[in-house]
């Protein structure tokens, strides 16, 4: 079972962000992930993922459990990187002329969040849901 939920997938078109959140519902359900919780990790999940693909020409995912209560997911591209990941995290901030809450609201809906990325060195953003007791 185990082989059937941790994966690394490629993320360079649009059905690829589909296939990342199906096997981040595969995850989700091996741990027992309530319905809110589970909505909450694709939710962060899509918008990571797009980013990657739109803003940084397109990545990879990794999708594993975690303790056996948990859910990872690590999205990385080779982009141009965020030069100023604060700034990225604002409400607001958009390079895109979006509404500007994509990953500060993804980072609220995840139990743990980790961003690294530098101009030049490309974005790798970590998220982890844990089932609650």
């Amino acid at each position: 079972m185990r082989d059937e939920v941790e994966s690394t997938l490629a993320i360079a078109h649009h059905h690829d962000l589909v296939r990342v959140r199906r096997a981040l519902g595969v995850a989700a359900d091996a741990v027992g992930l309530d319905p809110v919780r589970r909505t909450k990790l694709l939710t962060a999940a899509s918008e990571i993922a797009r980013n990657a693909l739109t803003h940084g020409g397109g990545g990879e995912a990794e999708v594993e459990l975690v303790e056996g209560r948990g859910v990872r997911l690590r999205v990385w591209d080779h982009g141009r990187g965020i030069e100023d990941v604060e700034e990225a995290l604002r409400d607001g901030f958009s390079t895109a002329g979006s509404m500007g809450v994509g990953l500060g609201g993804a980072r609220r809906l995840v139990d743990e969040f980790a961003l690294e990325s530098g101009k030049g060195t490309g974005t790798c953003v970590t998220v982890i849901v844990w089932k609650r007791p």
